[in-house]
């Protein structure tokens, strides 16, 4: 037996109870570790580092686990996708009976780039796990498997469609109230909805995340209410029919209607609170849901005469016009309060534009809030979008004379750049 087979593995692994299936740890590990499908995340022990990238960023601590294992019977990705709970801590697992066949060494690998050649751009490792110096104090995991109480009910108080009719992009605001049972959110937090029934393999669902909607004061201010921002989903990144099973329920809610949530989720993706923060906002689709939630909360302190200082800009990519949530109401915002740029990718006749064109195209006053220290950069949508939006802020940063490096660097340590893509 090769002495490498008997080596103990501290292997990483994701609690499958307790993940609310966030990607984040997917989106934030360097090294392409972590991965999943329609049920669990898991992780690779032939390419997890242990650098631990992936462990602060978690909302619920599901990342957080291990276990010791023989490298050699170390739980390999298809029996990590069938776990409904993390296998306990006993015995270590046994060795095989024989040496395995004698494997040919292989040359040790160089991902030193050629000279010249630029490295792999992963705009993951740019954003922050940490909040900013000013936010609130945000309440998390009141509510979940691991908590006191697994779950809080709450009830739907208003289901509002917020797209224009049409089978794809059929999007809803929804709004429910927890009555008198604690549920403390900040803009920027998420939550996790549980849909009813089983799966096909007769397996309670797991928990589904959706970020807030509304401000800390609720949707309807000084009520224990909150709202939501969903998509129904008829179909998956390939563009095969799918009926997405948290969306769908959701989006067919009606008032008066039983949920079952747990959370709140998050401590770091949360805006600024101190008055000279500039703030700018780049979402596509259902992304908008946490900027949506600090614009309204921006707002409310502006018309009570609290808050007087930094800028609001915003960057808001969709398909078409007819799918951008929120777009009449988008048109109604004072000029003077926040910077709107609208991008779509779709339109009959034009050319297609993306959140990261407008970018560019607003490099100028982009440029000079990157270069303020009050700017705080948020970023939500669809993770096709991620590398696309940090390549544009490097360019607009070249353009205003950073160093984009140096300045990256300190975005991230001092919590005012925060990507949430899924």
């Amino acid at each position: 037996m090769d002495m490498a087979d008997t080596a103990i593995l501290h292997q990483h692994l994701i609690d499958p109870e307790i993940c609310i299936r966030c990607n984040t740890c997917e989106a934030t590990c360097p090294v392409g570790a972590v991965t999943h499908d329609s049920r669990n995340y898991v992780v690779d022990a032939d390419k997890c580092n242990f650098c631990m990238a992936c462990v602060p960023p978690c909302p619920t601590g599901a990342i957080d686990n291990w276990r010791d294992v023989p490298r050699a019977t170390a739980y390999p990705l298809a029996e990590q996708l069938l776990w409904d709970e993390l296998p306990a801590q006993g015995d270590l697992r046994e060795l095989p009976a024989a040496d395995p066949a004698p494997v040919q060494p292989q040359p040790a690998r160089d991902d030193t780039p050629a000279p010249g050649a630029e490295a792999e751009f992963r705009a993951a490792r740019y954003g922050s796990v940490v909040p900013p110096w000013s936010a609130a104090h945000a309440y998390t995991n009141l509510y979940g498997p691991r908590s006191a109480r697994k779950s809080v009910t709450a009830t739907v108080t208003g289901n509002v469609r917020v797209t224009e009719v049409g089978r794809e992009y059929d999007t809803h605001h929804i709004v429910l109230d927890f009555g008198a049972m604690p549920f403390p959110v900040l803009e920027g937090q998420s939550i996790g909805i549980i849909p009813p029934g089983a799966d096909g393999d007769g397996r309670a669902h797991h928990p589904r995340q959706y970020s807030v909607a509304s401000p800390r004061n609720g949707e309807r201010a000084g009520y224990n209410n909150l709202s939501l921002t969903i998509k129904r989903v008829l179909q998956d990144h390939q563009g095969r029919p799918v009926r997405g099973v948290a969306s769908n329920y959701m989006c067919d809610l009606q008032v008066g209607d039983k949920v079952e949530v747990t959370g709140p989720f998050g401590a770091s993706f949360l805006m600024p609170n101190h008055p000279r923060s500039n703030i700018v906002m780049i979402c596509t689709g259902t992304g908008s849901a946490p900027m949506r939630a600090m614009t309204e909360w921006r707002r409310r302190l502006r018309r009570s005469g609290k808050f007087d200082g930094g800028r609001l800009m915003l960057f808001f990519g969709a398909r078409t016009q007819a799918e951008l949530p929120y777009f009449g109401p988008l048109q109604n915002l004072p000029k003077d309060f926040i910077d709107i740029h609208l991008a779509f990718s779709r339109t009959p006749g034009q050319p297609r534009r993306y959140v990261q064109d407008l970018m560019r195209e607003r490099a100028a006053d982009l440029g000079e809030l990157l270069g303020d220290d009050n700017t705080h950069i948020y970023v939500c949508g669809l993770k096709a979008m991620e590398d696309g939006v940090l390549l544009a802020l490097r360019d607009v940063a070249a353009q205003a004379g950073l160093d984009w490096e140096t300045t990256a660097a300190a975005w991230k340590e001092q919590g005012r750049l925060h990507l949430e893509t899924y």
